[in-house]
């Protein structure tokens, strides 16, 4: 029987980010993938690759997740991207009218292409509606600030404060991510669950921030979520299938490089699971 797992994200056009990122981890980790797109985001290459922000109709957002749900007996969901107060309503409202084994949540707070007022709105709404409902919830350091509300995550110390401050608004886990912009050697994330810290390290891949990484650890926890693996372990194994994709990184006209998903099957020289039957 073939593991399902579902994504309601943006769509980013390059395909370094966002929904076409989800879809391309849960694929590589032998999932079946369904998504629903939340919005759109075109980076504009005469504008300094700048945001290009379009939301979905409500309503159609709405049709896509009954024709998912409907079409699939769907339990593990990965929410990214959703961009207006509107959106988020919708989500929430869908979220609550089913039973999830697991609701993963990479909160974006904020995209370029966004007027700062409606920015703060979409944070507040999030953290209202849709953090609580979560299992688990993937902050990067920016996030992890703005939604424990610390001034400066400068250490391990602090990135543990703030995953504890998270975890007190609703969801199950907090796995903050310290990434390359933690100080040290290492790329340091805290997965903390209400009682225990677990500090999980490797270390960093060059000093630059790779587009896509955030959705693929997610999409990666997501994905071993669906297959039955335990949180602890899900979260361990998506920062090794993660930091992975970031060393096999693809390089482009853009002055950023994205995450290869897969370069984790290259490296292990393990057969394609799409070759596979289930």
């Amino acid at each position: 029987m073939v593991d399902l797992a579902y994504v309601i994200a943006g769509s980013e056009a390059t395909g370094g980010a966002g929904l076409q990122v989800d879809l391309k981890t849960f694929q590589e980790l032998g999932v079946y993938g369904v998504g629903t797109i939340t919005c759109i985001v075109s980076f504009d290459p005469a504008d300094g690759w700048n945001h290009r922000f379009v939301p979905i109709d409500p309503g159609v957002i709405a049709d896509q997740i009954e024709a998912a749900t409907a079409a699939h007996d769907l339990d593990v969901v990965k929410i990214g991207m959703l961009g207006t107060p509107a959106t988020i309503d919708t989500v929430a409202a869908a979220l609550r009218e089913r039973t999830w084994r697991h609701v993963v949540l990479d909160p974006v707070l904020i995209c370029k292409g966004q007027e700062p007022g409606a920015a703060l709105d979409t944070d507040t709404a999030l953290r209202e509606q849709i953090l609580p409902q979560a299992t688990v919830v993937t902050p990067n350091l920016f996030e992890a600030r703005i939604l424990s509300g610390l001034e400066r995550i400068d250490d391990v110390d602090d990135l543990t404060e703030a995953a504890r401050r998270i975890h007190g608004l609703g969801p199950q886990y907090v796995v903050a991510k310290g990434g390359v912009e933690l100080p040290g050697p290492d790329a340091v994330d805290v997965l903390f669950d209400g009682e225990e810290v677990t500090v999980l390290r490797s270390p960093k891949v060059g000093s630059e921030r790779v587009s896509g990484a955030g959705c693929t650890l997610a999409a990666a926890i997501t994905a071993e979520l669906a297959k039955g693996a335990a949180v602890a372990d899900a979260v361990a194994f998506a920062k090794e299938f993660t930091a992975a994709g970031i060393a096999g990184r693809v390089s482009g006209h853009t002055p950023f490089d994205t995450v290869w998903q897969g370069a984790f099957v290259e490296q292990l020289d393990l057969p394609d699971p799409a070759d596979q039957t289930g």
